[in-house]
Order: structure tokens, then sequence, then C-alpha cells
């Protein structure tokens, strides 16, 4: 803005932003467990594991995004 203060607002570019960042984690967590899953031989265990702990990644990342773009 012009007064120096950011924009409180979340505009399209950012919103796209925090779509691939949550999907990124989960991404990497369902590699990663498929990966580890693989390797020892315990399919899907590790799998599962990867998707959740993504999950939880993403949606840790996500808020603190949105927080901050909020403030």
């Amino acid at each position: 803005m012009a007064d120096g203060h950011p924009d409180p607002t979340l505009r399209g570019r950012d919103l796209v932003g925090l779509g691939g960042m949550l999907a990124g984690a989960v991404v990497l967590g369902l590699v990663v467990g498929l990966l580890v899953d693989h390797a020892a031989g315990t399919e899907p265990a590790f799998t599962l594991v990867g998707i959740a702990l993504g999950i939880i990644a993403g949606g840790i990342a996500f808020w603190a995004r949105v927080r901050s773009a909020l403030r």
C-alpha cells in the first residue's frame, strides 16, 4: 500500500502458492513413504505415515503463512 503497510488480503497468486505448498508437502510425504516402504518391505505402513506427516506439515505451514499474511 502507499502508506508503507502491507495489504492484509490474500490475492489469487498467494492462494495458488498456498495450495501448491500444501500439495507439495503431501506429495513429498507420499514419495518418501513409498521409498521407505520399498526399501524396508513394509508396504503400506510408511506410505500412510508419510501422507499423514505431509498433511500435518502442510497444514502447519499453510496456517503460519496465512497468519503472517493477515497480520
